[in-house]
């Protein structure tokens, strides 16, 4: 079968498992649904388990692309399982992020694929200072995956990139400043030392006139500051 029967044979799949219910659901929470067939993400999961154990890397990835392609929102989904980091460029991830229109999509690549790159550091900084809205959420969704996934990784990077979260914290863009805080909050739950400079970060936007820094700061301190959070770091 070739990849664009493959991609015809999936799409159909995907209509076929849909429904106007799941849609609805999805738009609620500030999904895209203009191209979304309304298949939830665990059954999403399960097609590409099957696939993995069906094809080889490259193949995997050559179909990623091509699903990718098809601009079907549970298809992008997928192909952020599927693509291999290992041969993705940082034109690749810009080529990416250039279609997202999803919060769902831009979280999910960035979880699922950007951030397992040898580049993702860098690039993801870069991004946090790009004006497109999923663009500079995905720099920030990137940052947030690093404090919890790369357990190698110096906390001193983190302490640098608390000094980007201060830089936009003033956007307030729903979808920039939902990333802002997740970037803050966990980078402050990575250890002793960074909560408490996540906490002074949080501290001066608090003190900000703009209300997207103030809520920033005020829904991060509760978490940093809570009694579980710094139980575990031995606070």
């Amino acid at each position: 079968m070739t990849i664009k029967q493959q991609v015809s044979e999936l799409l159909k799949q995907l209509r076929t498992e849909g429904s106007d219910e799941n849609r609805a659901g999805m738009a609620r929470y500030g999904i895209n649904v203009d191209k979304a067939a309304g298949v939830k993400v665990q059954r999403l999961r399960e097609i590409v388990a099957e696939l993995k154990k069906e094809l080889p890397v490259s193949a995997r990835h050559d179909l990623g692309w091509a699903l990718w392609a098809s601009e079907w929102h549970e298809a992008m989904l997928m192909a952020s399982f599927l693509m291999d980091a290992k041969q993705i460029t940082g034109n690749d991830m810009e080529r990416i992020a250039a279609r997202f229109v999803s919060w769902d999509i831009c979280d999910g690549f960035c979880n699922n694929l950007f951030r397992r790159t040898e580049f993702a550091r860098e690039i993801a900084r870069t991004w946090t200072s790009r004006d497109e809205t999923f663009v500079r959420r995905a720099g920030f969704a990137m940052i947030a995956n690093l404090a919890i996934h790369d357990k190698k990784a110096a906390d001193s990077g983190f302490a640098d990139d608390l000094k980007l979260i201060e830089a936009a914290a003033d956007d307030d863009r729903n979808f920039v400043k939902m990333a802002v805080n997740w970037a803050l909050r966990q980078i402050g739950k990575r250890s002793a030392g960074l909560n408490k400079k996540a906490v002074a970060t949080a501290k001066r936007l608090e003190k900000r006139t703009s209300p997207s820094s103030r809520w920033i700061a005020r829904d991060a301190l509760k978490e940093l500051q809570s009694e579980k959070v710094w139980s575990r770091l031995g606070l």
